[in-house]
């Protein structure tokens, strides 16, 4: 595969995770998703979850991705609670360089798109509110995040774990 093909094709797949596989939240999914093909049979996840299906389409054309995260403050109104947000990041041969690329999924204020040469990710992190952007592509997701999302039963259940569970993850 030539490079700029490889290119367009990783562009292609990341606009299908985006756009076709909806984020749970924004369709009110109770169901947690984690693995890929769980992901891939329901049509939805959360951004962690879509990112695992992302990392695993890519990877099985040899494609490398990793998974990257962020701590954000949530978005609800006077509440200063941290969420976990997760995204990947992609190899590209042709500019021999890693880029981030968040599957999240668009809806009004979030605009995701792939670009090369700048981030245009769904949540750039605001310092002010104390969200953290963790400058590292992980080979695999991490295991908490994973655990939570296993074991929850719905997604009241899984936010209910997740500020508990990650509350450790970007400490020194």
């Amino acid at each position: 595969m030539e490079e700029k093909d490889e290119t367009s094709l990783i562009k292609k797949i990341y606009e299908f995770v985006r756009d076709d596989i909806d984020h749970s939240g924004d369709i009110d999914a109770q169901e947690v998703t984690c693995k890929a093909s769980e992901v891939l049979e329901t049509g939805h996840g959360i951004c962690c979850a879509k990112s695992h299906l992302l990392a695993a389409m890519l990877r099985c054309l040899g494609i490398p991705a990793g998974f990257c995260y962020q701590k954000l403050c949530s978005g609800q109104e006077g509440i200063n609670r941290k969420v976990l947000h997760g995204l990947n990041a992609v190899y590209l041969k042709d500019l021999d360089r890693w880029v981030r690329l968040d599957a999240r999924g668009n809806k009004p204020g979030v605009d995701a798109q792939f670009s090369v040469y700048e981030e245009k990710i769904a949540w750039p992190v605001n310092k002010e509110r104390g969200e953290e952007d963790h400058p590292v592509i992980f080979k695999e997701p991490n295991h908490v995040v994973v655990e939570i999302l296993k074991k929850s039963n719905d997604r009241k259940e899984m936010w209910a774990q997740w500020e508990l569970g990650l509350k450790d993850l970007f400490r020194n």
